[in-house]
């Protein structure tokens, strides 16, 4: 996937020359003007809904569900290189999902990344990102599609004590006002745009310098005597989106596998299907 027509897969690609897909009338967002907007009902998953359209909507399409106490949302993009480093395009997204969040974020609030999908905010959980390929893609070919979704606790339903969940929060309670799902979606779409565009510019290291100041001191390896937290540690992201651990005065990398990591999202409940709390 060249940053070249990454940025194409999403701003510049004819989707109107595609098969018509059908969409809901209700309450359309306010998207730049390729992105192809398919809305479900509550009921709807947007991640599970994309894939299925994926090859026949093409790139730009964007599956929004309309819930009131989540956003949840997933995009379409088309590659033009290898899966194995095709699917650095996680990083993009997340980083595009982090930017719309501090563009609407109250003064310095904190938001950062658990490797790799997992978003937090002043350290609670809100939600996160996930990423799909064909079933039947391989390693070495180019696949015919990706999906980037992403899911955000927008308000803490049920639980009227703050407290009774101290290590995940929503964007209600922390100041965000009436900067809902609808609102951030539009901001995603056009950051993500952005981050393509930075993407082709300068080369994926330009995303990487949007997510890893964001990511959280991993559990791995234990801290060094006289380290303080996160410090003596440098991360990097590999060719193929493996996370890169190097410790001061040492010369061994710690080499974190992406495609493991993304069998399951480290921020899901698979029982509830939400971000966990």
């Amino acid at each position: 996937m060249t940053a070249h027509h990454r940025r194409e897969s999403v701003s510049n690609m004819p989707l109107q020359q595609r098969n018509p897909v059908r969409t809901s009338g209700k309450h359309p967002l306010d998207l730049p003007p390729l992105f192809r907007l398919i809305s479900l009902r509550e009921v709807g998953d947007a991640f599970a809904h994309a894939r299925g359209v994926a090859g026949e909507a093409g790139a730009g399409t964007l599956v929004h569900v309309g819930r009131f106490d989540l956003a949840e949302f997933a995009v379409v993009l088309e590659p033009d290189e290898p899966l194995r480093t095709a699917r650095l395009a996680l990083y993009a997204g997340l980083v595009a999902l982090a930017d719309a969040l501090a563009a609407h974020a109250p003064p310095e609030l904190a938001i950062t990344f658990d490797w790799p999908d997992g978003v937090r905010i002043e350290g609670g959980l809100v939600g996160g990102g996930r990423l799909a390929w064909p079933e039947s893609a391989n390693e070495d070919e180019t696949p015919e599609w990706l999906v980037f979704a992403a899911m955000i606790r927008t308000v803490a339903m049920g639980e009227n004590d703050p407290g009774l969940y101290p290590l995940s929060t929503a964007l209600e309670d922390e100041g965000f006002g009436e900067f809902g799902s609808d609102r951030l979606v539009e901001s995603f779409a056009r950051h993500l745009m952005t981050v393509l565009d930075a993407w082709q510019e300068h080369g994926f290291r330009e995303v990487a310098k949007g997510y890893l100041p964001r990511l959280r001191p991993p559990p791995f390896p234990p801290p060094q005597a006289g380290e303080g937290k996160g410090g003596g540690l440098r991360r990097d992201i590999a060719e193929n989106g493996d996370l890169l651990i190097r410790r001061t005065a040492e010369p061994a990398i710690e080499r974190i596998a992406l495609l493991p990591a993304l069998a399951q999202p480290s921020w899901l409940d698979p029982t509830t299907g939400g971000p966990r709390r």
